[in-house]
């Protein structure tokens, strides 16, 4: 190509990174607002996106999740946009460096979780029991959370009611949640006649197992758009040497 002709090609991809990065600012930016929202008022994040995010909810703290995710986007669309802007090596450097570390971990987070899925099942189980004794009845966003999915599907704790024995709540009030009981009244210690014994972690893992396909291909779509983030940015870095 003539030097013009290359010239045209970086000013091109030069825009397109800046542009392409912007989105990826305000994006994150987006996050962490929602993410502050739902750490305000997580029961309104729950009412308005239904039972899947009171079952996700149970499974990770979402706003904690949404502060961090928007404030790496924050970071990497301000390291690619301004780097791009200003013909900044040492930014565009950083800016491959971030992309790259956050590539590998989600790789190494994908493989895990499809080669240990009993291990990660476990742990889960594992993680969530000792918050729902702890925070149930303490908690209002979690209670409501907890609420909303043993009333909708039907079920008790996460594994099953006695979950809450010696918990935070029984303690309070000796006897179980009243989502618990289903249709029952409440009683002060339930025969298992009364109380529901399935518990919701079968649900959980199937919802997710249920959108799986979808994550999974929104994941791959994140991982080419790095990857061309990660070439166009070294593509601009090496040209720098040649202006």
């Amino acid at each position: 190509l003539s030097p013009g002709a290359k010239m045209g090609c970086f000013t091109f991809i030069k825009v397109m990174m800046i542009l392409f990065n912007l989105a990826i600012f305000l994006s994150g930016g987006t996050l962490l607002g929602v993410g502050i929202w739902v750490k305000v008022d997580g029961e309104s994040f729950v009412d308005i996106f239904g039972a899947l995010s009171s079952s996700v909810l149970q499974v990770v703290n979402v706003s904690y999740v949404l502060i961090v995710i928007g404030a790496i986007l924050l970071v990497i669309g301000f390291l690619g946009c301004y780097g791009a802007q200003k013909e900044s090596k040492c930014l565009l450097m950083m800016f491959f460096s971030v992309v790259l570390i956050i590539f590998i971990a989600e790789v190494a987070v994908a493989v895990v979780a499809l080669v240990y899925t009993g291990l990660a099942e476990t742990l889960l189980s594992a993680l969530v029991t000792p918050v729902l004794k702890d925070k149930y009845g303490k908690d209002k966003t979690l209670t409501h959370i907890w609420n909303t999915t043993m009333t909708k599907v039907h079920c008790c704790g996460l594994n099953n009611y006695t979950d809450f024995n010696d918990s935070f709540w029984y303690n309070e009030h000796n006897t179980y949640p009243e989502p618990c009981f289903g249709a029952s009244p409440p009683l002060a210690r339930p025969h298992l006649c009364g109380c529901l014994v399935q518990g919701c972690f079968d649900q959980i893992l199937e919802e997710i197992r249920t959108n799986a396909g979808v994550a999974g291909g929104v994941a791959a779509g994140i991982g080419a758009l790095e990857i061309a983030a990660m070439a166009v940015s070294m593509y601009l870095y090496c040209r720098l040497d040649e202006k």
